[in-house]
């Protein structure tokens, strides 16, 4: 091999007519060096050496490719085989379009620039198919890459091993590529060299599958601009996207229609249109997860006798025990083990504590008090959690974990009984302390309820105005109703109906009236396990107000008069008039709606309760103007109503008091003075960010445009009403807009 390099380095030299000695001043090389080359007496030539004899010589790339091949002792090209080293192709391949095209798009240089290395770094959890993505991208592309295709399997996170170390890597790549292994340097860093030098100008692709590190994978990047290289790993890689530029490639579930594909696939369409209602349940218990659905597949495939619905019920039952396998790489709890593995103690238990937290996602100042670690130490926790990919962190800033990760986590060994309890009690009192801070921003004349101080290390958040609160509301709803269904089930009896009073003013302008029903009977159940009188009197009147919104007549009813009998049983004429004020809403007879309104009235005077006599005064105006009684007791009652509200400074009460004037004003024929009211209301309740009582005044304020022949006007609040409807599920009222709207103003 020393003659081939020796002839190629005296043939390139004298074909642009240098000596030696003038190789030797361009390049920097000794003359004796050079003679040595030459001569074959200098063996084992250094690379660094030889790149400088080819910048003088000014050599072609592929002249360079023919003179380092001589010089580490590389056969002749026609004497190694193009390396082609990746496993087949994972089948059956679905969906994953979006991710396929990221990858193409990072993968081609743009027109009229040089090909640069590409590092797609895919990272996803175990299972979730990440090495699927890569060989299948691989494949597809191999055209692309004529030079050859190099595959590693680093082991990042193997059962069995440590991780790889890189230098084994190279030497594995070293010898793929041909070079003779007398002809490999001894030491790590000259491989390292050596393999950067062979594949620098060629048009290869590295498949770094499994990685643990960016450590790791640094070694084994081309030294050139022409390959590319993706890598797969459980971490995010962070340093391989800062330090080299990396594309990163995020793999998250499949969809529902992907996940039904590749079940189809595996079994076949006829078996999966068999058992539809079947195949939805596997597909929303294995969440998308790949690994979950294959192994589902193959049981299924095995068993081919087994209905899909048996298969259902015992993932339903014991998923991670379905789930598991004797082979490690066929088990989704091994896979999740290994990831568990990686981690520190602290970041084990703070995922530990992650999965028992109520809800589907959580904020960061949540876990603050969830880890009872504060807002820092916990966002740098959750981070590392993140890059290992077992959680993600959405758009908005919210962490979540999929649901059979979080199965996973509920049972590992990361966190002891009593540090899991205490964390639950931290982040239930952080739900219920800032969201009774919430409920009081969106309503100060409220009659407040009492709470315990929060536990210690429990730091309720911050809100300092209505959009505030009613943006935390939206951000943690489902995990304020999951927060009371696990206050509900450890019979933390108080604190599950004080969530119900919190959340009753969201639930109401957002027009949330099946989740406000649930919630106010959890409430009335919870409130009975307790000695206080007055919390079951509140419970099952607002249980009451929760029918009434959606029609249930009798049941509600039934919880007022219970709530009546309780209040006149306790002698107290304040849960008396409240329930009065409420069974007005849910009478058939106007009269005696009107009738208890005015119980309510004159149970409230002389009570000092300005506000409450005044939604009393309000409701006696809105019967007698419902009743034909306009413009004496109807008018009268809600402009003495108004004036407390104002006196008061109750914004909400001003907005009902003049949504009922309006009323007034429209059938006593006042279309303009009704116009007004209308309008003053809707402002007040968008100040409120009231979209329930919105819609409602929004719907009456056509009606006096209409009769002032401005139909434009109508159709366009109309409209807006139609909308507002919809979006909070009110389909009878939107039918019954979109009706108007065709009939025309």
């Amino acid at each position: 091999m020393e003659d081939h390099f020796a002839a190629s380095l005296r043939r390139l030299r004298l074909r642009v007519g240098l000596t030696q000695e003038v190789l030797a001043e361009r390049s920097g090389v000794s003359v004796s060096t050079i003679r040595g080359l030459e001569t074959g007496r200098r063996r084992n030539p250094q690379l660094a050496s030889v790149r400088q004899l080819a910048a003088a010589l000014e050599l072609q790339p592929a002249e360079l490719d023919e003179l380092l091949a001589a010089a580490t002792g590389v056969p002749e090209p026609s004497a190694v085989p193009t390396p082609r080293q990746l496993p087949a192709s994972p089948a059956p391949f679905v969906g994953r379009n979006l991710e396929l095209g990221r990858l193409d798009a990072t993968s081609r240089a743009r027109p009229g620039e040089a090909t640069t290395v590409v590092i797609s770094a895919i990272a996803g959890a175990g299972g979730v198919g990440k090495s699927w993505l890569a060989l299948h991208w691989a494949h597809r592309n191999a055209d692309r890459f004529p030079d050859g295709q190099l595959f590693v399997d680093l082991r990042g996170f193997s059962p069995d091993s440590d991780p790889m170390d890189p230098a084994v890597a190279v030497r594995g790549f070293l010898d793929a590529l041909g070079v003779e292994p007398d002809r490999i340097p001894a030491a790590p860093h000259a491989q390292a060299a050596l393999f950067r030098s062979l594949v620098a100008n060629k048009r290869m692709l590295l498949v770094l599958d499994n990685a643990a590190d960016t450590a790791q994978i640094t070694p084994l990047l081309p030294g050139g601009d022409r390959c590319t290289v993706a890598v797969t790993s459980r971490n995010r890689l962070s340093g391989l996207i800062t330090g080299h530029g990396a594309h990163h490639v995020s793999l998250d579930t499949l969809t529902d229609t992907e996940a039904r594909a590749l079940l189809a696939a595996r079994l076949g369409t006829a078996r999966i249109d068999a058992e539809p209602v079947a195949v939805g349940e596997l597909v929303q218990l294995c969440g998308g997860f790949p690994l979950a659905l294959s192994i589902i597949a193959g049981r299924a495939h095995t068993n081919p006798h087994l209905l899909l619905a048996e298969l259902a019920d015992e993932l339903r039952d014991d998923a991670l025990g379905v789930l598991d396998d004797a082979d490690p790489a066929a088990s989704l709890p091994a896979v999740l083990s290994l990831s568990h593995r990686a981690l520190s103690d602290d970041e084990a238990e703070v995922l530990g504590l992650l999965a028992i937290a109520p809800g589907p996602d959580i904020g960061l100042s949540a876990a603050g008090s969830l880890t009872g670690l504060g807002r820092s130490r916990t966002r740098s926790l959750l981070r590392r959690l993140e890059q290992a990919s077992l959680i993600s962190l959405d758009a908005t800033g919210r962490y979540r974990m999929h649901d059979l990760i979080r199965r996973y986590a509920t049972t590992a060994d990361m966190a002891d009984d009593d540090t899991r309890t205490a964390a639950l009690l931290r982040v239930l009192d952080f739900y219920t302390h800032t969201a009774h801070a919430a409920a009081h921003l969106l309503d100060s004349h409220r009659e407040p309820i009492e709470l315990a101080p929060p536990v210690p290390a429990c730091h309720p958040q911050i809100l300092t105005d209505i959009p505030a609160a009613m943006d935390w509301f939206e951000a943690e709803h489902r995990n304020l109703l999951a927060a009371q269904r696990t206050c509900a089930a450890r019979a933390l009896n108080d604190t599950a109906w004080k969530l119900a009073w919190a959340l009753n003013d969201f639930h109401y302008r957002r027009g949330h009236r099946h989740d406000q029903l649930a919630v106010w009977q959890i409430a009335v159940d919870s409130a009975s396990q307790l000695p206080d009188l007055g919390a079951q009197i509140l419970t099952h009147r607002l249980l009451g107000r929760a029918h009434v919104v959606l029609g249930h007549h009798q049941e509600a009813i039934d919880a007022l008069n219970q709530a009546l009998a309780l209040s006149e049983q306790q002698n107290d004429r304040a849960l008396q008039a409240q329930a009065h004020y409420t069974l007005a809403s849910i009478q058939p007879d106007g009269r005696q709606a009107l009738d208890h309104a005015r119980h309510a009235r004159d149970l409230y005077r002389g009570l000092d309760q300005p506000i409450a006599e005044a939604n009393a005064l309000n409701a006696v105006g809105w019967y007698a103007a419902l009743l034909g009684d306009h413009d004496e007791t109807a008018r009268e009652h809600c402009q003495a109503a108004l004036a407390l509200f104002q006196h008061h400074r109750d914004v909400a009460g001003q907005a009902q008091t003049l949504d009922s004037l309006g009323y007034i004003d429209h059938h006593s024929g006042h279309h303009h003075d009704a116009i007004q009211h209308y309008l003053q209301a809707i402002s007040l309740y968008r100040e409120l960010d009231n979209t329930f009582d919105t819609a409602e005044t929004l719907d009456r304020l056509g009606y006096p445009h209409a009769a002032l022949g401005q139909h434009d006007q109508a159709r366009v609040v109309w409209r807006e009403a139609r909308d507002l409807y919809r979006q909070q599920g009110r389909d009878q009222e939107a039918e019954r807009m979109e009706r108007q709207l065709d009939q025309g103003a």
